[in-house]
């Protein structure tokens, strides 16, 4: 029997490298971003179905993102329908990773979990949090995104102070040190209910 630990977290705040140390103490990941990654990869199951219905969106025999990101500029309705072909296959690849993983904690990197109704098929929630100016000192670090851009994928987002409140646990990702001490303790605390379950 395994724990399913959803990870969420709004841009810059440290997901990616909090879910690497869930790993280091042993725990499964299934990454979102990855999945999807995998899912437009020359060969991946979203080409097909994607290429019926925005042939512009296939860029040598794969899924291009930033073909999706004009075709959806073009037309907002389109992100919708991309949505319908990708979710469905999204569910299948976290439901093949459920199956066939065999740690005893499988921790869930989903991005918008909460914005999409995730948790409830999580046995809890860890949120990584930081204060919101470091968050946006961190993401126009990156030198990948301009700060409208930046503005614009925070405003989909759930409130972070939000996203914490509905958590089990909260990992404040300040230093690396601090993060992976919580992320022990979670681990611990997890380890700890199933002993005794």
């Amino acid at each position: 029997m395994s724990f399913a630990l959803g990870l969420t977290g709004s841009i810059g705040m440290g997901k990616s490298t909090t879910a690497q140390m869930f790993v280091d103490e042993g725990c499964a990941l299934w990454d979102a971003d990855a999945a999807v990654h995998r899912l437009y990869s020359a060969g991946g199951t979203a080409v097909a179905p994607m290429g019926k219905t925005f042939s512009a969106a296939i860029v040598d025999g794969a899924v291009s993102r930033d073909a999706l990101k004009q075709i959806i500029s073009a037309d907002p309705a389109a992100l919708k329908v991309i949505e319908t072909i990708v979710h469905p296959l999204v569910g299948a690849d976290r439901a093949a990773f459920r199956e066939n993983a065999t740690a005893d904690i499988l921790v869930f990197d989903i991005p918008l979990l909460f914005e999409t109704g995730g948790e409830a098929a999580m046995d809890a929630v860890a949120c990584v949090s930081i204060p919101a100016d470091e968050q946006k000192r961190r993401v126009m670090a990156r030198g990948t995104m301009t700060e409208a851009q930046f503005e614009q994928i925070r405003a989909k987002q759930m409130p972070n102070d939000e996203k914490c409140a509905r958590s089990d646990f909260v990992i404040v990702t300040d230093t690396l040190d601090h993060a992976r001490a919580q992320v022990q303790d979670v681990v611990r605390q997890i380890r700890a209910v199933m002993a005794d379950a």
